[in-house]
């Protein structure tokens, strides 16, 4: 099983969902990663989450496009 990453709450970032403890939404890693930027640009600028943190939201996102192609 995999470490929790992502969590959403109200009071953190208007719920948005971010890495856990930190602040940074989860949607600045795919920002960044859409504008050709790479993973350790981001790191450097949110030092706060981890590489595994971050590595795990990006597997998460690929199952869940696996598991969900059939919506597209």
């Amino acid at each position: 099983m995999e470490t929790k990453v992502i969590h959403s709450d109200p009071e953190i970032m208007s719920g948005k969902p971010v890495f856990v403890g930190t602040r940074v939404p989860v949607s600045y890693l795919f920002d960044y990663l859409g504008a050709g930027e790479s993973i350790e640009i981001f790191l450097d600028h949110y030092p706060t989450v981890s590489r595994q943190a971050a590595t795990v939201a990006l597997k998460s996102a690929a199952q869940w496009a696996n598991d969900n192609a059939h919506l597209a």
